[in-house]
């Protein structure tokens, strides 16, 4: 299995993660897709949206693969009027990773990251470890730490 920039970040830091491999279906990178690779309820996979406010610019959202990241409380949060996801095609220039590869951990530039408070039940999550195929098994609290994470909450479930 080969280590992610974001895995040897984690390593750097001393935190504990689990690197889980999953085979990818490129035509669904969904987070439904990704849970049930990795066995996980879909509440416990999380996945990093690229937002931007009005006022802040460009942040990271991790929220539960069976959610939608809630604009209004976003943007109340991060203190901006306004907030966006970023277009598809900016998100590889922005973070340096691909769509189904996007992690809060170890992006090219280092962004405010937001975590769902609801990630805060369980003992681990399941996020992107910066590739299509990898997932970190990682404590909510260890998460936070290591990307300096603010908790609150941003998501809403899916309709």
């Amino acid at each position: 299995m080969k280590k992610t920039n974001a895995a040897r970040l984690l390593d750097q830091l001393h935190i504990p993660y689990q690197l889980v491999e999953y085979e990818v279906d490129e035509s669904d990178l969904s987070a439904e897709k990704v849970a049930e690779k990795v066995r996980l309820p879909l509440k416990q996979v999380f996945k990093t949206l690229v937002a931007r406010g009005d006022k802040t610019g460009v942040f990271l959202a991790c929220i539960p693969g069976d959610a939608e990241l809630d604009l209004k409380a976003m943007a109340k949060v991060s203190g901006n009027k306004k907030v966006d996801l970023v277009p598809l095609k900016e998100v590889l220039p922005l973070t340096g990773y691909i769509r189904g590869g996007v992690s809060p951990i170890g992006p090219k530039k280092s962004y405010p990251v937001y975590l769902d408070s609801s990630a805060f039940q369980f003992p681990f999550i399941s996020i992107s470890a910066g590739a299509r195929g990898y997932q970190f098994f990682i404590s909510p609290g260890d998460l936070q730490k290591a990307v300096k994470a603010i908790a609150c909450e941003i998501a809403r479930k899916g309709s």
